[in-house]
């Protein structure tokens, strides 16, 4: 697998999509469902799932309703619960490979390194941690956000004797029964985490830096009848379906990007919020405040809780909101110069996000770097899909990509984007379709005047510690639209914003599969 057949003229695939996450799995689907059977799915893990396979943490669960956490056209009739936990989305994971028969595409552990597109064959060249490299016509990287852990950046960690395990790689035979445990971090990890292990360690302090939004968390189990029903008539899940969209896109999207507009729904939310809190930790005021945030709802992701608020009404649980100095061989040094002595220290502290947007090099036209231009132009993207300047390429997930609503509403709609450009090459037999960049500079400036209007540029976001912000103080990890706008737009963008052009030389018609599954991806919802 190096380089492309020279006997036939052929790239090794037609198409290579990087991540096997639920991203990558929408796009296996959208190829073959297109009739495009010229593919492979490449990912540095073991199993598919993404964050779902690596994720293992004490009390993981989808933090939305599993009725939206889903395919559209997939629905999944044996969830346990109506949030249900880690190992039934990786189950639900290989559910859809096994049914959608993507196993044969699958290449596992493969860890790309470098991608770099050759100018005059019009290919991507994908390098692999093993020294080997595949060749493209087009690619689409699926890599998620939740991939690469974040330290806590805190001097000392080195230096700790205990345990100490990160809420990504946890440890399944970590023991915490009967010891003390300091946990850093309050973001929807630790949500999960602290009131599942409060009530078995020792005594647990959980380090605050930034405390969050959190609403009450509507999980119910789905008993066997339910589920029966499911099955017999997928419409009823799908009517559920549309229900939770809906009240997601209602609640939180349009209160988010039409806060100008609509501030009064950030302020409802906010006194549902505080309602609950005062709920859970039975009116102490002091607990309140600290646990109050100090931003504007939708600043920072907010969070589904059950049970994390009241576990600080505990005697054996503490919330420390004094800065951490130093993490000392012992245990956690606080500003004020106070010390607590641990057994293990658990990091909670989330994912570098918007600085692994892609998690390796890639090189475009000219050899340009695609982080360098970012880092320099601002992140940017036409439609939140394709940048200028590297040509037959498309994000699941990039800069502008997510609305806030539907995770998989969004992988619909950039699967349909990607897949509708792909198609109209392979119509007119073009090697390459590069977004225009006056195209690509109009849709982003479009974004950015969008900008204006949402509730990121309320003064509070500048300490919400988001990762929906980069050093300039945009919010690249949220596209200003709702799902249902994104997905028409996906679905009727004008190809001709895109130049496509063939490369000199013979080149091959592509291979042309039966469509699998009928027809291609649609619907976003």
């Amino acid at each position: 697998m190096n380089g492309r057949n020279e006997a036939s003229g052929r790239p090794d695939h037609e198409v290579l999509v990087i991540g096997a996450g639920f991203a990558g799995i929408g796009a296996g689907i959208g190829l073959r469902r297109a009739g495009i059977e010229d593919f492979a799915i490449l990912d540095e893990q073991d199993g598919v799932g993404g964050s779902w396979h690596a994720n293992r943490y004490p009390g993981i669960a989808v933090d939305i309703s599993a009725f939206s956490y889903s395919f559209a056209f997939e629905p999944f009739p044996e969830w346990s619960r109506a949030f249900p936990p880690g190992a039934e989305l990786k189950s639900y994971a290989d559910h859809c490979v096994r049914k959608y028969g993507l196993r044969p595409h699958l290449r596992l552990n493969a860890q790309v390194v470098r991608a770099e597109y050759d100018e005059q064959a019009h290919l991507w060249e994908v390098f692999l941690r093993d020294g080997t490299s595949m060749t493209a016509r087009f690619v689409i990287c699926a890599t998620g956000w939740l991939t690469k852990p974040k330290p806590p950046g805190t001097a000392g960690l080195d230096d700790f004797a205990g345990e100490v395990v990160h809420t990504a790689r946890w440890d399944q035979n970590l023991e915490l029964a009967g010891r003390r445990v300091g946990l850093i971090g309050t973001g929807a990890s630790a949500v999960q985490v602290v009131p599942e292990i409060a009530p078995r360690v020792a005594h647990l302090h959980v380090y605050q830096r930034t405390p969050i939004w959190l609403f009450p968390k509507p999980d119910v189990p789905l008993p066997k009848a339910v589920r029966r029903v499911f099955r017999a008539a997928p419409w009823a899940q799908r009517t559920l379906r549309l229900f939770t969209d809906t009240v997601t896109e209602l609640s939180f999207v349009i209160a988010m990007i039409h806060h100008r507009q609509f501030p009064f729904l950030v302020r409802a939310g906010e006194a549902l919020s505080r309602l609950y809190l005062r709920s859970q930790v039975g009116g102490d005021r002091e607990l309140m405040s600290k646990l109050t945030p100090g931003y504007r709802l939708g600043c920072k992701r907010p969070s589904f809780g059950k049970g994390y608020w009241r576990a600080f009404t505990r005697d054996n649980v503490d919330l420390v909101t004094e800065p951490v100095e130093r993490i000392t061989a012992t245990g956690i040094r606080t500003a004020d110069g106070a010390e607590q002595r641990f057994d293990v220290l658990v990091l909670a502290t989330g994912f570098h996000v918007l600085e692994n947007l892609p998690p390796f090099p890639m090189h475009g036209t000219g050899g340009r770097e695609l982080k360098e231009f970012w880092e320099s132009e601002r992140f940017q993207t036409y439609e939140g899909s394709s940048v200028k300047g590297f040509p037959n390429l498309w994000f699941i997930v990039g800069p502008y990509s997510f609305t806030g609503g539907s995770w998989f509403g969004m992988i619909d709609y950039q699967v349909t984007h990607a897949l509708r450009v792909i198609r109209e090459a392979r119509r007119r037999r073009a090697t390459e379709a590069a977004i225009r960049p006056e195209k690509h500079d109009r849709s982003f400036r479009k974004t950015l005047r969008r900008q204006r209007n949402t509730v990121f540029l309320d003064r509070s976001c500048t300490g919400s510690r988001s990762y929906y912000f980069d050093s300039r103080g945009d919010a690249p990890a949220v596209r200003p639209a709702t799902t249902y706008e994104a997905a028409w737009r996906a679905r009727h963008f004008d190809l001709d914003d895109y130049r496509y052009t063939r490369a000199r030389g013979r080149v091959p018609a592509p291979a042309v599969g039966r469509p699998a599954g009928g027809e291609p991806l649609r619907r976003p919802l």
